[in-house]
């Protein structure tokens, strides 16, 4: 195979390119949940699929094993050497009550404090495993609603004021692999990656609705200082962003030890139903380097690359490269301040942020705009973006790709005309 690099020359690792999916034999021995006294009866039976976990650990290891049908559940904690596979017909569900869920010390929006916990939770694990062709569904609609009822009496509720859980939560773990399952209806973020290394998405379907409810903040990956992460072969249709680098935020979040940078992330060979961003920098984000996407598709998305430049934050985007992607999109490149809770807090000045090394090369797409990018040369540095072999059709072509310091357009059709 032909060396291949990620977009600072950085090589490929092998391992992104190992993408079997182990058979349910080979995850260890079978814990079937309807076999070790777990009832399926449309109650939520959180305390005896939990005891379930742990004698599996206590026994040296295994697979937990959802059989066909409906099993609910509240918080679940996976510990070393316990993976999870979902049989065909099988449906994990999360409860809709809130109090299933335990509030502990976590990591959500940026910041480390007590939180809900997640459906699913796994915690300073290696090798954990979690696959199979059936389904986790967060259960989500009675949260969805309760928050937009929250909204009309209160605009500026933030996902903290209307707490609700996330469905999969994976924190300072390495070797992880998420494969083949369908992800669906998640209360909160689908799933929550942080300070991880080598984690695998593979053939994974995962969705939340934009109507008749939309389901808020249901971001389908979100990575949070982490790095070598796969994303391949996987549908997205959420009612927010796709794939998002977060890893702090606050006016001095590039000094505190909780958060940090995203390395080495290639998302490749997948489609996008309606979702707000493909990839979207922020808007709780500090340092995000060498991330590849490739050979996607776009079914009607709202944005390809989002850098959200968050003005109280310190930020620095660089080495990304987004090439051959195709099909339907509202703005190719979104870059402008985000003010959303703005809060500078004991810091006078405004803190600069970069973006630079940013690369579009071989793509056709259909936009509402083409460059929706706003200069602000007081909060942010753009620089040495690369625009090339672009075939673009827009209804607004935006900006000129001389707002960008030193952008270099090569071989670019904007509706048919040549441009540079």
């Amino acid at each position: 195979m032909e060396k291949e690099f990620f977009p600072d020359g950085t090589p490929i690792a092998e391992w992104f390119y190992q993408t079997e999916i182990p058979s349910p034999e080979q995850l260890g021995r079978p814990y079937p949940l309807d076999q070790y006294g777990v009832p399926q009866d449309g109650k939520v039976h959180t305390q005896e699929i939990q005891q379930l976990i742990d004698r599996c650990a206590e026994e040296g290891g295994g697979v937990i094993v959802v059989p066909p049908g409906v099993w609910m559940s509240g918080s679940l904690y996976f510990r070393q050497g316990v993976n999870l596979y979902v049989s065909e017909g099988g449906v994990l569900m999360g409860s809709d009550d809130v109090s299933d869920y335990d509030i502990k010390k976590t990591r959500i929006e940026g910041q480390t404090c007590n939180y809900f916990t997640a459906l699913i939770n796994a915690e300073g694990v290696k090798g954990f495993t979690m696959c199979g062709p059936g389904v986790i569904d967060g259960n989500g609609l009675r949260s969805w609603k309760a928050f937009w009822l929250r909204r009309r009496w209160n605009p500026k509720c933030t996902n903290k004021d209307e707490q609700r859980p996330r469905l999969v939560y994976i924190s300072d773990s390495s070797d992880v692999l998420i494969a083949g399952l369908t992800l669906q209806n998640s209360h909160f973020w689908t799933t929550h990656l942080y300070r991880c290394q080598r984690v695998k998405y593979i053939g994974c379907r995962i969705t939340s609705p934009a109507e008749p409810v939309k389901a808020p903040s249901t971001d389908a990956i979100d990575i949070d200082v982490c790095s070598d992460i796969l994303v391949k072969d996987c549908y997205m249709e959420v009612n927010d962003d796709s794939v998002v680098l977060k890893g702090g935020k606050g006016p001095w979040a590039d000094t505190a030890p909780e958060n940090g940078g995203n390395e080495r992330i290639l998302v490749e060979d997948c489609t996008y139903g309606f979702c707000h961003g493909v990839l979207t920098c922020g808007s709780e984000s500090v340092y995000n380097r060498n991330v590849l996407v490739r050979r996607i598709r776009l079914q009607g998305v709202a944005n390809l690359l989002v850098l959200k430049m968050r003005p109280d934050t310190p930020q620095r985007y660089e080495y990304i490269t987004v090439e051959q992607a195709r099909g339907r999109v509202g703005r190719f490149l979104n870059i402008n301040p985000w003010i959303q809770f703005y809060d500078l807090g004991d810091r006078k000045d405004i803190p600069l942020s970069y973006a630079e090394h940013i690369t579009f090369r071989e793509c056709e797409a259909d936009c509402r705009v083409y460059l929706h990018v706003a200069p602000k040369e007081d909060q942010y540095r753009l620089t040495d973006f690369a625009f090339r072999d672009l075939k673009i059709t827009a209804e607004n072509p935006g900006a000129e790709h001389s707002v960008i310091s030193g952008a270099v357009v090569e071989n670019v059709t904007v509706n048919g005309v040549m441009v540079g």
